[in-house]
């Protein structure tokens, strides 16, 4: 799913032709996921109900279970169990059971006086749904969209090889652990980076 429409992207670029709409429409799925997995997030898919649920494996005495997907906008149901065998159970804000961390995107386990309390361990051992990310993705994530779909429509991607004393154009900045975006959209990308 795109971050945004092929329409919000024409009228960015100031295009009124329907020539190119399948092309334009394949870019900005494909761009929009590319900007995802870089990202490690997903800006508006988890944003309303259902949103998403985590399951996590405890092996170690930890009283902190830290969400994959930020920011957290609201936590539906924190469950566990001590068993396999055994039927989640649910646990509630009202009776101070667990807190959201919102620095951190963390779900602490605690007691009715504050302090801390450990989860339980074993596999799946808790289980969280929440609803995170943004309800329209930030303006600047969408520019960087669109200027990553023009980038690969006008063939920008490929590198002009420079011949005699012309300078090859579309610099990039590339490593192992990147995919080579333009400097420009790089740079807004890392904004949002999740490790």
């Amino acid at each position: 799913m795109a971050i945004i429409t092929l329409d919000d992207y024409k009228l960015f670029e100031g295009i009124t032709s329907t020539k190119n709409d399948d092309q334009l429409e394949a870019l900005l799925d494909s761009s929009s996921a590319l900007i995802e997995t870089y990202c490690n997030t997903k800006f508006t898919q988890y944003a309303t109900s259902p949103g998403v649920v985590e399951v996590f494996d405890i092996q170690w005495d930890t009283h902190v279970v830290q969400l994959k997907y930020s920011p957290i906008l609201t936590v539906i149901s924190v469950l566990e169990r001590s068993t396999q065998s055994q039927t989640y159970t649910n646990l509630t804000t009202g009776a101070y059971e667990w807190y959201l961390d919102t620095v951190t995107d963390s779900i602490i386990r605690t007691n009715e006086d504050g302090s801390y309390a450990l989860w339980p361990k074993g596999v799946g051992a808790v289980r969280i749904n929440y609803t995170a990310g943004y309800t329209s993705a930030p303006e600047d994530i969408k520019l960087a969209l669109v200027d990553l779909v023009t980038y690969y429509f006008k063939d920008e991607h490929r590198v002009n090889r420079s011949l005699g004393s012309a300078s090859t154009q579309n610099q990039v900045t590339s490593s192992i652990r990147d995919a080579g975006f333009p400097d420009h959209i790089k740079r807004v990308l890392d904004l949002y980076r999740q490790p």
